[in-house]
């Protein structure tokens, strides 16, 4: 409990005894003719009894609303009139002279009770969110002239050496240079397992280093590395409001200042017919008790503020309240293959040797003839056959550019390509038949088989594309890469739709056409992670980046970030925002009824303060309870 909500706190149990106590003192009988009271005692007119339980009962009533009445007062003096405060001070001073004692504190003290449950609320969901703020590093450890030195991580350059002790958190993106330890990246990604980091891993700042000591070289500034943009993204994320958010600041903003003419109009039409003054006054106070607009004002914002921190805790940072809100209504998802559904890492998938051809020899001789080139494939190839190549095996290396290459193995001749190195060179294969990158291997013209190499799946990736399906959503693919591979890609998925061999001018212009065929309420959410995806990222309705491995250009355009590069958090994500907007539709349908009603029976003389206590804060610490349920979002 922050020292604030204990102040209240404090207020609140004072002020509740000194009402209960000034509530239990006798009434003494006293007759004068200062007409403040038309209570009576033995039937007698009691005027001077107002002299002595006016006192009495301000001093509870200034112990809890004093800051309300401070409140109202400078929002009148800043032309801000219609609100929250305004209300309960003109309810509330109209019933301290009407003689409605015990109400005028009782509602200024659930008032207090009702603002103390939000700001309780708010804590928890602030909570959540800090332990995201939390990874913000106080200081770097950087190498300079052979010291190690303690600075601001905003004074580090892009290709200085940090060092981060076990305990520490890494103040800046970097690739280790020295050292291996494993990193606790909870903060970033939401996942409790922790990461193992050597030499030539990649460092991203806001993790926690558990064991041993690292060396790293910066790669980002501070102003550019992972924990200032998402610190940046949370901070951001509150102002962007919902559309039920700003319906209910727009409600607000005409609602206050009506509730209170009709008040007036209620006060003074039907005294002016019946000169009954004292009933009339009494049932307009009482509807302008009833009319405060706080659960509304209070719950809905609350909501949506929980649904972001309980989404945040999961590793899934959303941008704003809005986005919620779209996630919740979409229809459609459309994935990018590499990197989001796949892992982006070729791999050897298949070894088909032919006749007579073992797979070790068939692999070793694709292993050693590309045992020189960077290309991903031949890096592959390299990782399958495992252990140290001797490089004197391999001479006279060839790059035959849009073919293969040609290579000396032990003095004798292998060729790795495509089809059409085999072919340019006559020599006879077997079409291989499978999905995915195919490279052909023979040596000394002859032919020893095929390799398959191929971008794995996700290992959640299945999952996730179920638990869509299960909840109604459309999934669509777009990939630049071919139209065979795609629906290979797709068929193992289980997507519903699939368009391949597509540049990014192309998937926006396909983009587009989803959009068109979704309903006029529905959403169409994108998931990417490269620099290709920024424009359709940008262009549907939600964006969603991989958050780990995704492109800066990428994470930027997004509207949601999976931190761990998870897709099976899209179904939690959507999760979460149908029970937000769950939550906020029932908060509005609850106040809104509860206070059309007391509205009419106040009006009509049919209920008293108490019941519009009740209905103003009673109906809020309700409303309030049902958005904190915002904030257990398990996993």
């Amino acid at each position: 409990m922050t020292r604030k909500q204990k102040k209240t706190l404090i207020r609140i149990l004072v002020a509740a005894a000194l009402l209960i106590a000034v509530s239990l003192l006798p009434d003494i009988p006293m007759r004068t003719h200062i007409p403040l009271l038309t209570e009576s005692v033995d039937g007698a007119p009691n005027y001077g009894y107002a002299l002595l339980k006016w006192p009495l009962y301000l001093v509870p009533y200034l112990v809890i609303g004093w800051d309300i009445l401070w409140k109202a007062v400078r929002n009148i003096g800043h032309g801000q009139v219609f609100d929250e405060n305004f209300l309960m001070c003109v309810a509330t001073v109209g019933a301290l002279a009407l003689g409605e004692y015990a109400e005028a504190v009782g509602v200024m003290l659930f008032y207090q009770v009702g603002e103390l449950f939000q700001s309780a609320a708010v804590g928890k969901s602030r909570k959540s969110i800090a332990q995201l703020m939390d990874i913000r590093p106080d200081v770097a450890n950087v190498e300079r002239d052979g010291q190690i030195l303690e600075v601001d991580p905003d004074e580090v350059a892009v290709g200085e050496i940090i060092v981060v002790r076990p305990g520490e958190k890494v103040p800046l993106d970097g690739v280790v240079v020295e050292g291996a330890s494993s990193l606790n990246t909870a903060a970033l990604t939401g996942e409790s397992a922790p990461r193992d980091a050597a030499a030539g891993s990649e460092l991203l700042s806001g993790c926690v280093n558990l064991t041993g000591l690292l060396k790293a070289r910066v790669t980002k500034e501070f102003g550019q590395s992972t924990v200032a943009k998402i610190l940046d993204l949370v901070e951001n994320a509150a102002s962007k409001k919902a559309k039920a958010e700003n319906f209910i600041t727009r409600f607000a903003r005409y609602y206050t200042p009506c509730v209170v003419f009709a008040a007036l109009a209620l006060a003074v039409i039907p005294s002016l017919v019946t000169g009954d003054w004292s009933v009339w006054v009494h049932r307009a106070l009482t509807f302008l008790v009833v009319s405060c607009p706080c659960a509304l004002v209070i719950s809905i914002p609350l909501s949506f503020f929980g649904g972001i921190g309980g989404a945040s805790a999961q590793g899934i940072l959303v941008k704003g309240g809005n986005y919620l809100e779209l996630l919740a209504k979409t229809e459609t998802v459309v994935f990018d293959k590499t990197g989001t559904l796949t892992q982006g890492v070729f791999e050897l998938s298949a070894l088909n040797p032919a006749p007579g051809v073992s797979e070790g020899e068939l692999l070793e001789a694709a292993a050693l003839a590309e045992r020189h080139s960077g290309h991903p494939i031949a890096q592959s190839l390299r990782r399958a056959l495992g252990g140290n190549i001797d490089p004197d095996r391999v001479t006279d290396v060839q790059e035959l550019p849009g073919y293969g290459v040609s290579a000396m193995v032990d003095g004798r001749r292998v060729l790795a390509g495509n089809e059409k190195l085999l072919r340019r060179e006559n020599i006879a294969f077997q079409p291989c038949g499978q999905v995915g990158t195919v490279v052909h291997v023979a040596r000394e013209g002859k032919y020893l088989g095929c390799a398959v190499i191929a971008d794995q799946t996700k290992p959640t990736a299945p999952a996730a594309v179920q638990a869509l399906k299960r909840r109604g959503i459309r999934t669509v693919m777009l990939t630049g890469d071919s139209q065979a591979v795609g629906e290979a890609v797709a068929a193992r998925l289980g997507l519903d739709e699939v368009h391949a061999q597509l540049l990014p001018g192309d998937k926006v212009n396909r983009l587009e056409e989803l959009l068109k065929s979704k309903s006029a309420k529905g959403a169409l959410a994108y998931v990417g992670d490269g620099v290709n995806d920024a424009p359709v990222l940008s262009r549907a309705d939600v964006g969603i980046a991989m958050g780990a491995m995704g492109s800066d250009a990428a994470i930027e355009a997004a509207d949601v970030v999976l931190m761990d590069d998870d897709p099976a958090k899209l179904a939690r994500a959507m999760d979460i925002a149908r029970k937000c907007l769950g939550i906020v539709r029932q908060n509005i349908v609850f106040a809104l009824g509860v206070k059309a009603l007391f509205l009419i029976l106040g009006a009509l003389g049919k209920t008293t303060m108490w019941g519009a206590v009740f209905a103003d804060v009673g109906v809020a610490v309700i409303a309030i309870l049902n958005a904190t349920r915002m904030l257990k979002t398990k996993e």
